[in-house]
């Protein structure tokens, strides 16, 4: 209370609202999240204009190698002037982008380690060591030192640094002892290819897939992309919506768990231990402290990980959590413990894994529409879910303050329904246009009064129309179930009885919390005196100090259970076998420890309660503000606009029965149908790739990893597809799914990963019926 929150909220607002350059997040998928927020613009302030932006400021340079992304940048006017920082990029202390390198000395790959503790070494912190004085220091360290906790380390170069340096390419060939095999290698010197003998190059790149950015390093066989579609391909990931079960990829570039952690849409474990419960709406972890010999490890207690359930994110779409840990799992820190939106067991999976036929179709797959099965509709395989927010608020008028109430004039009872007493609708009732989500009244002013009016005036003597409905009604193309309902009241106003619930169920939830936490705190508690006590005997009866009755008799051997009935204070008088001088002192340590531990969470958990009691900041006039939270169900619909990681998007034209889709010789129909002729002109054969690798994939029970301009090889997927009992052509005689008829040349079948885009049916009916 010492500061007014409404000065501070429009400093800040002012702060985030002046630049142009300060965006609405975009949160439609975890990536998108994470692009935007790697995002690189030549505009603004200080920067340049669309119009005034020639061709040398949108081109590739040489200088981006490494640092901003050649690939994804949007289509239209705003093509190079907006990009993307590269997959290892950062930016240093002056602005600039720099890039990392591996140190080649003498034509032997120099390994380098940054210490980050030194142990019992003689080393600071943050010193630069080779990998082989690493193994020495480690080797001279005895048994009982601390080891030194490193982490590897490259040299940063800005472009002008980069420039005076003679740089090798990361897939040179490198022996056992990183030492390079070929006497001549490809490498860059200033801008130019050249070659140079391997005693000359003085640096080396750190990865194949340093030279682009997140977006366009999650497409498989991307080198074998053409890049005007290798661009559509990692912008139109971006626009993937989070589907309803997610499916990672069966043929991924191994980025997409990196990807996934780092967005921050998974919930990481941020200290080792053991999961103690799991629900759906948090996950414990009890911490395992690591131990030194002769003192107490002060990590002990609970980590609680709060899961978000159906919130809504800025582009309306839903995020939510779901635990993958079980009871009694031992978890690792930096574990994934919880699925975000978008994700499977901590992996990005932005789309599904489909069974796809290149062919045509009956001509509904003319000009890159897509023909797709009814089974895809039927098993929920693209339906997402879309939560919409709408408010209402209730002021203070010139005639008198407006009210949110049940009691509405002139509506029918069986309108008012699904109201609770307060007049806000119930969290779980199915709305459809038309329906009242919050009963508002606002006073109306002296009007002529109809004749039916004043008769209630005759008779009931009161003022029957002093109010007019100003209810909050469901707007049209919105139907769904209502998930969530929030109540602001300003300061010092009285609580209705939906806001005392909402209250109630807060408090509730921070009280379960606090007792979890205690809870795991005092086995703690029990566990280390019984660590301390375990295997001792008792020499004396122990009274108690006040009643003088017996708490334990002469000869009980000391276990958990004995020792957990006992208090402190009891268990430090009592006489037992071989008692060490050390042993009172470290009882009171493990108890002051618990005590001190519990009275801070119980300290934190009333400064939160108090928080939430407290009444919130609204702008000047409201009384109370409603927000009203509805989800939707979206089915995959005829208008829909689906794409692969390669470019190759379209619009679904008709959704076929199953039993009419071509289908393969085992009777397998296949669930979407692809026009051939969208391949060759486009240049996008990365599709065709990734059809084969997945269907061998498939096969095989298998997931594969192949990383940018490292990946497979054609040799390598006919050896997969000969190992799953494929044909090694990627071909197989299909039939007509509708005559039975084969059909006259074999067809390329496989698995590709498809997307759902943003672009849904529904919302542009929607926009074109209100213009």
């Amino acid at each position: 209370d010492l500061v007014n929150a409404k000065p501070v909220m429009a400093a800040i607002r002012e702060f985030f609202g002046s630049s142009q350059l300060s965006q609405f997040m975009d949160q439609t998928n975890p990536l998108s999240e994470i692009t935007h927020k790697r995002r690189l613009s030549a505009l603004g302030p200080g920067g340049l204009s669309r119009e005034r932006a020639g061709f040398e400021v949108r081109d590739v340079h040489p200088t981006h190698y490494g640092r901003i992304c050649p690939i994804e940048t949007p289509e239209g006017p705003n093509i190079g002037l907006i990009s993307s920082l590269s997959c290892f990029a950062r930016i240093n202390d002056y602005g600039f982008i720099e890039s990392p390198y591996r140190r080649v000395v003498n034509g032997i790959v120099v390994d380098e380690v940054k210490v980050l503790n030194p142990g019992g070494s003689n080393y600071k912190v943050g010193d630069v060591i080779t990998r082989a004085e690493l193994d020495k220091a480690l080797a001279g360290l005895g048994p009982d030192k601390q080891t030194i906790e490193n982490e590897a380390h490259s040299d940063y170069l800005s472009a002008w640094e980069e420039d005076k340096y003679i740089i090798a390419q990361a897939n040179v060939e490198l022996d056992a002892d990183g030492r390079i095999v070929n006497d001549l290698v490809n490498a860059r010197q200033a801008g130019n290819f050249v070659l140079k003998h391997r005693d000359e190059i003085e640096y080396m790149d750190v990865s194949p897939k340093q030279l682009v950015s997140v977006a366009a390093s999650l497409i498989p066989f991307l080198e074998n992309d053409d890049a005007n579609r290798a661009l559509m391909g990692s912008n139109m990931q971006r626009q993937a919506v989070p589907l309803l079960r997610a499916d990672a990829p069966y043929v991924g570039t191994g980025m997409e768990r990196v990807t996934a952690r780092d967005s921050g849409a998974v919930i990481i474990c941020k200290r080792s231990g053991v999961v103690d419960s799991v629900d759906s709406e948090r996950v414990i972890v009890r911490v395992e402290g690591s131990s030194h010999e002769g003192q107490l490890s002060r990590e002990v207690g609970a980590d609680i990980y709060q899961l978000t359930k159906f919130k809504r994110s800025n582009q309306n779409t839903c995020i939510n959590q779901k635990p993958i840990v079980y009871q009694g799992q031992r978890v690792k820190k930096g574990a994934v413990l919880a699925d975000g939106p978008c994700t499977d067991k901590g992996e990005l999976a932005l789309g599904r894994n489909v069974l796809v036929a290149f062919m045509p179709w009956r001509g509904y797959n003319f000009e890159d529409a897509i023909v797709v099965s009814e089974k895809l509709v039927k098993e929920d395989y693209y339906t997402s879910i879309h939560i919409e927010e709408f408010e209402i608020e209730a002021r203070d008028t010139k005639l008198g303050p407006e009210e949110i109430t049940r009691d509405i004039p002139n509506i029918a009872e069986a309108f008012l329904r699904n109201l609770d007493e307060s007049g806000i609708i119930r969290v779980g009732a199915t709305v459809k246009p038309g329906d009242i989500l919050v009963g508002k009244v606002t006073p109306k002013g002296e009007t002529q009064l109809t004749p039916e009016e004043k008769l209630l005036r005759a008779i009931f003597g009161e003022k029957a129309g002093d109010v007019k409905d100003a209810s909050l009604y469901c707007p049209p193309g919105i139907e769904g179930t209502i998930v969530d309902c929030k109540v602001f009241s300003r300061k010092g106003a009285e609580l209705d009885e939906r806001s005392k619930s909402i209250l109630e169920s807060q408090v509730e939830r921070l009280h379960r919390n606090l007792e979890d936490e205690k809870r795991i705190l005092n086995d703690e508690r029990a566990k280390r005196l019984t660590d301390l006590l375990q295997g001792k005997q008792v020499l004396a009866d122990l009274h108690d100090e006040k009643t003088n009755k017996k708490l334990i008799a002469k000869g009980t051997d000391l276990t958990r259970d004995v020792v957990e009935k006992l208090r402190a204070r009891d268990l430090k008088r009592m006489r037992i076998t071989n008692k060490d001088l050390r042993l009172n002192e470290q009882i009171d340590e493990i108890e002051e420890m618990t005590s001190r531990q519990i009275a801070v969470l119980e300290k934190i958990t009333d400064e939160k309660i108090a928080k939430l009691r407290k009444g919130d900041e609204l702008p000047p006039g409201v009384i109370k503000l409603v927000k009203v939270y509805i989800a939707m169900k979206r089915k995959l619909s005829v208008g829909d606009k689906m794409a692969g990681r390669h470019g190759n998007k379209g619009v679904i034209a008709r959704i076929v029965p199953e039993e009419d889709m071509p289908y393969l010789p085992d009777g397998t129909p296949v669930e979407i149908v692809l026009n051939p002729l969208g391949v060759p002109s486009r240049m996008n054969v990365g599709q065709i790739l990734e059809t084969h690798l997945g269907w061998a994939a498939q096969a095989l029970g298998v997931h594969f990893a192949t990383p940018v301009f490292d990946g497979a090889t054609e040799k390598d997927i006919k050896a997969m597809l000969s190992k799953g009992g494929l044909p090694t052509s990627g071909k197989i005689q299909l039939f007509d799914g509708i005559s039975g008829v084969p059909f006259e040349q074999p067809v390329t079948v496989g698995y590709i990963y498809m997307l759902k885009l943003s672009h849904l049916v529904d919302d542009k009916i929607h926009a074109r019926s209100i213009g």
